[in-house]
C-alpha cells in the first residue's frame, strides 16, 4: 500500500503496555518508568521504555508551563491582511490569534463575559448564559475585533524561535478522562474507542450529567470507567472554570493570569500515566506529594507506583538517563554497528541524514546492506523525534534503495515505528531522491541538549592547573566552607572517576583524611552529568552551594 500515512490523535492518549513477540515465542512485556528529578533551578522527567529513554522534558523552574494557560488579555493590533491580530499577554512577543481561532461561538463568549464584568459581585451562570449565531468562517477580524477589546484566550504553542505564543478563544479544561469546552454544548467520544455501545454508553452518560451550554470531549481512558469517576472529574472541571472567570470578573489588571495549567510534572503524567507503569520516581518531597495526590485520584489503587528517591546518587545517574541524555542528544547519533545519523537544526525544518559509517558490510551484498541501515535508522529516528520533540518538517535523506519493494518496507517500519508517538504527524513514502519528509505537530521549541560545553575548569582559555593538585584545590574549598562560611554537613559532587580516587583506601583515603580533619559531615557523591574537572558543593538539604571561582584556572 502507497500514499500517505496520516496519524491524527484529537487528544494525547496515555501509553499502552505493548507486548512484544519474542523469537523463542515468550512474550515479553515492555516496561515503563517515569524519572523525576527536580532541581533547586530546573525539573526533568524522563520517560523509560524497557530502560531506554524516549522522553525528556526539561524547564528552568522559575518559567511556569504556558501551554494551556489561559489569560484576560487585550487586543493590541489588528492585521487585516493577515485576518489576525496581536494580543498582549505579558510576553515579551504579542501573541497572534488568528480570526479562525475565535470559534464558532465567539459571539455567545463575548456577550457573557460582557454581563460578568457588569456585576462584580455576582457571578452569573453560564448555564443562563444566551446562545448567539456561530461565528461566520469567512469573516474579517476588523468586523469582529477592536483595539483594546478584553478577551479570554488559551495558548495553544509556546513562543517558537522569533514567534510569539499562538493563542485560541475556544477554551478547554484537560482532565485524565474528560476534556471540557465550555460553551460548546455538544458531547464527543474518542474515534479510539471502538465499541458502538460503549460509545453510546458514554455519551449518554455524560449528556446527562454536564450543565447547559458545556461540551465535553470523552477521551479514550475514559472507556468502561464508571459514573462516579466520570463525574467527579467534571465537577473538578467545571470548578476551575468557575475559579478561572470569577478571577476574570474580580480584577482589572490586564493581562491577568486567570487559570495555570497544573504543574509540569502533573501535566505530563495526566497524559502519559498508565496504571501498569512500573514506578514513577521522585526526589523531591513536595513534587512527589502532588504525583501521588494526583495518582490517588484518578487510580487510587496504583498509588504505591509513586515512589519518594533519597539516595545519594542523583536520581538520573540511577536510573541511568545522565549517560543517555549525553549520548542521545547532539548533531552525531550513533546507533546498530557503527552506522550514524547527523541531525540539523533549521528555521524552517530540521534535516536527517543517515550514514552507514564504519559499519562491517553484509555478506548480501550492498542493497541489504543498505536496507539494514536504513530500518535501524528509522528505529532511532522514531526515538529521537518523540525525545527531542522535534516538529514542523522534517526531511531524512536514507542510504539510496535500488528496489521498490525496500523503499515501501522502510516507509512501513517508519509509520509502525511512530505509531507510538503522541503528536499528530504525517509520513510520505521515498521520493525518487531517496528523500522522507514528515510532517509533525509543533506545540513547544524542539529539546535540543548542547552535549559540547565549554569547559567547566578553564572557561574555555585551554589552560588549567596541574591536574595532581586538583584535590587540593577541593580541600580549601572544604576548609572555607566549614571554618569561614560555617557550613560543617554538605556533599561534594564530583566525576566518578574523582570519586573513586578521594574514596581510595579504607582507613588511608583522601576523603578519611578530609572528615578527621574537618568532620564527618562531608560526602563524596560521583555524578555522571560532572566534567572530568568539575565539582559542585551541596548543603543537607541539597541546595547548591556556589564556590566556584574563575581566577583558580589562571
Amino acid at each position: 500500500m502507497k500514499g500517505v500515512c496520516r496519524v491524527i490523535n484529537i487528544e494525547k492518549p496515555a501509553h499502552p503496555f505493548s507486548l512484544k513477540q519474542h523469537s523463542s515465542d515468550h512474550l515479553i512485556i515492555m516496561t515503563s518508568e517515569v524519572i523525576i528529578d527536580v532541581q533547586p533551578k530546573e525539573i526533568s522527567i524522563a520517560l523509560l521504555e524497557d530502560k531506554s529513554l524516549v522522553e525528556y522534558q526539561n524547564e528552568p523552574r522559575s518559567v511556569s508551563f504556558s501551554v494551556g494557560n489561559i489569560y484576560a488579555a487585550k487586543v493590541k493590533k489588528l492585521m487585516p491582511g493577515l485576518n489576525a491580530c496581536f494580543v498582549d499577554v505579558g510576553y515579551e512577543r504579542d501573541a497572534f490569534l488568528h480570526y479562525l481561532d475565535l470559534g464558532a461561538q465567539f459571539s455567545s463568549y463575548e456577550k457573557y463575559l460582557k454581563q460578568v464584568q457588569s456585576d462584580r459581585k455576582k457571578l452569573y451562570p453560564i448555564s443562563k448564559a444566551t446562545r448567539l449565531p456561530d461565528l461566520q468562517k469567512e469573516g474579517s477580524v476588523q468586523n469582529t475585533l477592536k483595539v483594546g477589546q478584553e478577551v479570554l484566550v488559551q495558548i495553544v504553542k509556546e513562543p517558537i524561535s522569533t514567534k510569539g505564543p499562538r493563542l485560541t478563544c475556544e477554551l478547554s479544561f484537560a482532565g485524565r478522562y474528560l476534556v471540557l469546552m465550555p460553551f460548546y454544548d455538544k458531547v464527543s467520544v474518542s474515534t479510539k474507542i471502538k465499541k458502538g455501545e460503549e460509545r453510546t454508553r458514554l455519551k449518554q452518560l455524560i449528556q446527562s450529567i454536564k450543565p447547559k451550554n458545556m461540551g465535553v470531549i470523552v477521551r479514550t481512558s475514559a472507556e468502561g470507567k464508571r459514573v462516579a469517576e466520570l463525574d467527579n472529574e467534571l465537577k473538578t472541571l467545571i470548578k476551575k472554570w468557575d475559579d478561572a472567570i470569577t478571577k476574570f470578573q474580580k480584577t482589572t489588571e490586564r493581562p491577568q493570569l486567570v487559570c495555570e495549567e497544573t504543574s509540569r510534572a502533573v501535566a505530563m503524567l495526566r497524559d502519559l500515566f498508565n496504571p501498569t507503569y512500573d514506578g514513577i520516581h521522585i526526589n523531591d518531597h513536595a513534587i512527589y506529594e502532588q504525583v501521588r495526590e494526583y495518582v490517588k485520584m484518578i487510580a487510587p489503587e496504583k498509588a504505591e507506583i509513586v515512589k519518594f528517591y533519597n539516595g545519594q546518587v542523583p536520581i538520573f545517574d540511577n536510573f541511568n538517563v545522565t549517560k543517555q541524555i549525553k549520548s542521545a542528544f547532539g548533531k552525531t547519533v550513533n546507533y546498530k554497528h557503527g552506522a550514524y545519523m547527523i541531525i540539523e537544526h533549521t528555521e524552517a525544518l530540521h534535516v536527517v541524514d543517515v550514514n552507514s559509517g564504519n559499519r562491517t558490510r553484509s555478506g548480501n551484498g550492498q542493497e541489504a546492506n543498505a536496507l539494514e541501515v536504513n530500518l535501524g535508522a528509522a528505529d532511532e529516528l522514531a526515538r529521537q523525534l518523540r525525545l527531542r520533540d522535534m516538529g514542523g518538517i522534517i526531511v531524512v535523506d536514507f542510504i539510496d534503495m535500488n528496489l521498490a519493494e525496500d523503499r515501501q518496507l522502510l516507509y512501513e517500519r517508519m509509520c509502525k515505528n511512530m505509531q507510538k508517538d503522541r503528536a499528530r504527524h504525517n509520513i510520505l513514502p521515498l521520493s525518487k531522491f531517496g528523500l522522507m519528509q514528515i510532517t509533525r505537530q509543533r506545540v513547544r521549541p524542539a529539546m535540543d541538549v548542547n552535549v559540547e560545553e565549554t569547559c567547566p575548569t578553564c572557561f574555555g582559555k585551554g589552560t588549567i592547573k596541574s591536574s595532581i593538585l586538583f584535590t587540593d584545590q577541593l580541600e580549601s574549598k572544604i576548609n572555607r566552607l566549614v571554618n569561614k562560611i560555617g557550613i560543617k554537613t554538605f556533599s561534594l559532587h564530583v566525576h566518578p572517576y574523582v570519586a573513586a580516587y578521594i574514596n581510595k583506601g579504607l582507613f588511608r583515603s583522601i576523603k578519611r583524611q578530609w572528615q578527621m580533619k574537618y568532620g564527618f559531615g562531608i560526602k563524596i557523591i560521583p555524578s555522571e552529568k560532572l566534567a572530568f574537572l568539575q565539582y559542585e558543593f551541596y548543603d543537607k538539604d541539597r541546595n547548591f552551594i556556589d564556590m566556584k571561582e574563575e581566577i583558580e584556572t589562571k
